[in-house]
């Protein structure tokens, strides 16, 4: 086959031999990060594993049939599910302690929301609630609560938390209600499309 012009063979040629090159390069990098990917190994934004957020209220948070008891107690009960959980560090429990002494955070309707003080944000590794179920009720400085949901709110997720518990709880006859419920169902309540 005779070539009647060079230039044009160059033109036409040279174009491909860089993209074949490039093509070739390309394979290599992506070949080599998606096997370090598969390593675990982070190479080039390859092997980033995307973050799972964690539910809110985890089934092994929920406490039913618990028995009256100090509310100091409770408290430190309710903080160590969040702590067991990895939502906490155990120090917040005694900033939970600390925020009962400056303001009791029982809300009505038989209630109880015992939370850490603003400084011990930082002790807080993600958003997370436990539940303790009081069929009897517990006194709460005077108030009997039949629930006590620990809460650990990360950054301003704690506004998003107290959102979602004043809509499943708005009203008196739901704690009661809830005092009959499984495990399950107070989980599906909390971490469900609904409140019903």
């Amino acid at each position: 086959m005779e070539i009647r012009n060079p230039q044009i063979w160059h033109y036409q040629m040279a174009p491909n031999a860089i993209l074949f090159s490039l093509k070739k390069e390309s394979a290599y990098r992506y070949n080599l990060s998606r096997k370090l990917a598969q390593e675990g190994k982070d190479v080039f934004g390859y092997g980033k594993k995307k973050e799972e957020k964690a539910e809110l209220l985890e089934l092994k948070n929920i406490r039913l049939n618990c028995r009256p008891g100090e509310k100091e107690e409770i408290i430190r009960q309710v903080g160590q599910l969040l702590c067991q959980s990895g939502c906490v560090e155990e120090s917040y429990i005694d900033a939970m302690l600390k925020r009962e002494l400056s303001f009791p955070t029982n809300i009505g309707n038989g209630i109880a929301l015992p939370h850490g003080v603003e400084e011990a944000k930082k002790t807080i590794k993600r958003s997370g609630i436990a539940v303790m179920v009081f069929p009897d009720g517990t006194d709460w400085g005077g108030e009997m609560v039949k629930l006590v949901i620990g809460i650990a709110g990360s950054g301003e997720e704690h506004l998003e938390i107290l959102s979602v518990i004043a809509e499943c709880l708005a009203d008196p006859a739901d704690v009661d209600r809830i005092v009959g419920y499984s495990a399950e169902e107070i989980h599906t309540m909390f971490t469900g499309k609904g409140c019903s």
